[in-house]
């Protein structure tokens, strides 16, 4: 709306849609993770989302059309699949029953707080000071901080500590 201009009900409908489609996904995406891996959908996502996200948030700017629009969120929605569709199974996995509450909750909690709690007035402020594209750069450097993380972690597929 604030960006490319569209009308409140057209991008009402354009999110439902992808959204939707995103809900679908998710299971699609998840069944791929016992005959894959895990690393396989992190690094989807933490590479795709590295190499797009800028450019799938300038592309949005310039897009005039509902459709343009729904496509571009939908791309977003298809790499970010890679890490929604599977992330509470891996974090599970990689902490014993006596911990894994602490073990998972502690930085799940954190990273919300800090990251999710504070997107929506880092992204409205630097559009306020006319330096918008920087919060697409601060997207991509925390997307490639995660993909990072999974290069360096153990496939839980193979490690998963939710026999034991």
């Amino acid at each position: 709306i604030n960006s490319v201009g569209l009308l409140t009900q057209e991008v009402t409908l354009i999110n439902f849609a992808a959204l939707f489609i995103f809900m679908i996904l998710q299971p699609i995406a998840g069944a791929l993770l016992d005959k894959i891996g895990r690393k396989p959908l992190l690094f989807w996502f933490g590479i795709m989302g590295t190499i797009f996200t800028i450019p799938i948030f300038l592309t949005l700017q310039q897009v005039k059309t509902g459709m343009g629009a729904f496509l571009l969120m939908l791309a977003g929605l298809i790499i970010v699949t890679g890490y929604t569709s599977i992330n509470a199974t891996v974090k599970a996995e990689m902490f014993p029953t006596e911990i894994r509450a602490l073990g998972v909750g502690l930085p799940y909690g954190l990273t919300v707080a800090i990251f999710g709690g504070t997107v929506e007035y880092v992204a409205l402020y630097l559009k306020k000071i006319n330096h918008e594209n920087l919060f697409f750069v601060y997207v991509t450097v925390v997307v490639f901080i995660s993909l990072l993380v999974y290069w360096r972690m153990t496939d839980t597929k193979h490690t998963s500590k939710l026999d034991h």
